[in-house]
């Protein structure tokens, strides 16, 4: 959980000071990253004490605390991206050595790609391979040493440098970016402590004040090192609930940062929130579920009652995922905002999704010249879709289920899209398959009935609705006509009662035999 307000009224010595200490300790938290990059593999608690005590002397215990985590957390997160990518490498080295091993022009399966088209494409993709296959061979061995490459700042920003031109930057504004993205100016919450926070404490009137570190602390404006800042906080979204921590000296971690375009300066404080028991399937899916089937532009979904029979009208939440990182994350979350009310308001205590990932498909080498293919493959957000309904639905109460995305799109478009379309509906591919993925978390078949019984058209073998188990009450009703129509395409003709009529062909074979009444004559001999 985190939120945010801005620090307004802040007088110019609250300014100097700021930037005098991020400027301190971001020079601190540059030296120990490259000390903890610089341990690899060789890294254990004796080397971290050593990092700390050194760092303790030139600011203090708990800012370097919170220095030596935040070089850890960043040195873990750069091998997790080593890996990614070089999971990626070998997924490109396989598809071009399955493709060169290929004829010429040989046609490929929807499973697996064919061969090149002419002898200029495979000699210049065997050029790439070797090249890959180079690259491949040292990212391993930097894997296998534990070296990672981090820039602190931002590797974009740093390119940002040789094209100011491009980025309508001059020098001086592209340095103090820089300068101020390698500031830091976070702490970590401590339970137990005065308001959950010894470094940056924030009272819950609203007063900042920051611990200085020693080198600074003669810029201190009140006792104990501490310098209070003008401006006032008050956090208008879940200022209850941060409250209630601070008040309870629970641990609260804050962070202040500067905008330069803006040249306004933020306070985040953020927190985490206790596991959550698990709950029983059973119990999550008692009141249905409602199937969300993951999109570039926009989520398909569509509510299902625990019978696995849909319920009222497709939905779907629109989104831009163009522009900014920080526009497409709100449009992401405004998007599942609406899309967790609506489950609120409809009783619905579970969403299920399918578990994609599209590391493996991403890749340019399987996909070959379907450009605008992976370029919707690489749109569609899996993982940021993953991190903010798990983290949004926590707060909302429902229930996330994932189940397995094979076939869905075909098999709900085959068995559910024409059946539920209407002149005042229309189904999309994508709503019938939140149908199929709906049904898979409940456990019920993606088709909509099982096969009719070999003797007749009777249920003389047992119900054949597929969704409806022996315990459940109105299994054998009469179906109302509408479902009726839903679920047979041909078109049935008068009879307001509801009883079944006599097909055709029988009539005429009725009518046949009643013409041949008779001796049948007897062949001549």
């Amino acid at each position: 959980m985190a939120i945010r307000d801005r620090l307004k009224t802040l007088t110019p010595a609250d300014k100097k000071v700021l930037r005098a200490v991020g400027e301190h300790l971001g020079s601190l938290a540059s030296s120990d990253l490259k000390r903890r990059c610089a341990d690899g593999l060789q890294h254990s608690s004796d080397t971290w004490a050593a990092r700390k005590r050194d760092l303790t002397g030139q600011s203090s215990s708990r800012w370097a605390g919170s220095i030596t985590k935040a070089s850890h957390d960043q040195w873990a997160l750069a091998r997790r991206c080593q890996l990614a990518h070089i999971q990626s490498l070998e997924a490109g080295v396989r598809t071009l050595q399955h493709r060169l091993s290929l004829p010429l022009g040989e046609k490929g399966s929807k499973r697996a790609p064919g061969g090149y088209r002419s002898r200029h494409e495979w000699f210049a993709k065997s050029r790439r391979l070797a090249a890959l296959t180079n690259r491949l061979e040292r990212e391993r061995a930097d894997w296998q040493a534990g070296v990672v490459r981090v820039v602190r700042g931002g590797k974009r920003l740093l390119g940002t440098r040789h094209h100011l031109d491009q980025a309508e930057l001059t020098e001086r504004q592209w340095r103090e970016r820089w300068e101020t993205e390698r500031w830091f100016l976070t702490a970590d919450g401590e339970s137990g402590k005065r308001y959950g926070n010894e470094t940056i404490r924030l009272t819950p009137d609203g007063e900042v004040s920051i611990k200085l570190p020693a080198p600074l602390a003669h810029l201190a404006n009140t006792t104990n090192g501490r310098y209070v800042l003008a401006a006032r906080v008050a956090f208008a979204h879940r200022g209850e609930q941060w409250r209630d921590r601070i008040t309870a000296n629970r641990a609260v971690a804050y962070r202040i940062h500067h905008d330069v375009r803006r040249d306004r300066w933020y306070l985040t404080a953020s927190w985490q929130h206790p596991a959550i028991p698990a709950i029983p399937l059973e119990t999550t899916l008692a009141n249905g579920v409602i199937g969300i089937d993951t999109n570039a532009d926009h989520l398909a979904a569509y509510r299902l009652d625990r019978h696995g029979n849909p319920i009222g009208d497709p939905r779907r939440f629109l989104y831009d995922l163009s522009g900014t990182a920080t526009h497409r994350d709100a449009q992401l979350r405004h998007a599942i905002t609406r899309l967790l009310r609506w489950a609120q308001r409809s009783g619905v205590a579970a969403i299920a999704i399918e578990d994609l990932d599209f590391a493996t498909e991403k890749t340019r080498e399987k996909h070959g010249r379907r450009k605008r293919f992976r370029q919707l493959i690489s749109g569609i957000p899996t993982g940021k879709l993953k991190a903010r309904l798990a983290s949004i639905a926590t707060e909302m109460g429902v229930s996330i289920v994932a189940v397995d995305p094979a076939y869905t799109s075909r098999w709900g478009a085959q068995h559910w899209q024409q059946p539920l379309a209407a002149p005042r509906r229309t189904l999309t591919r994508h709503d019938a398959a939140s149908i199929a993925i709906a049904r898979r978390a409940l456990g019920h078949p993606i088709r909509r009935r099982t096969a009719p019984p070999p003797d007749d058209q009777s249920d003389r073998r047992g119900h054949r609705t597929a969704q409806a188990d022996k315990g459940d009450r109105g299994r054998e009703e009469t179906r109302r006509p509408v479902t009726e129509r839903a679920h047979d395409a041909r078109p049935r003709t008068g009879n307001p009662q509801g009883t079944r009529a006599t097909s055709a062909p029988k009539i005429v074979r009725d009518a046949r035999s009643a013409r041949n009444v008779g001796p049948r004559p007897t062949p001549e001999h």
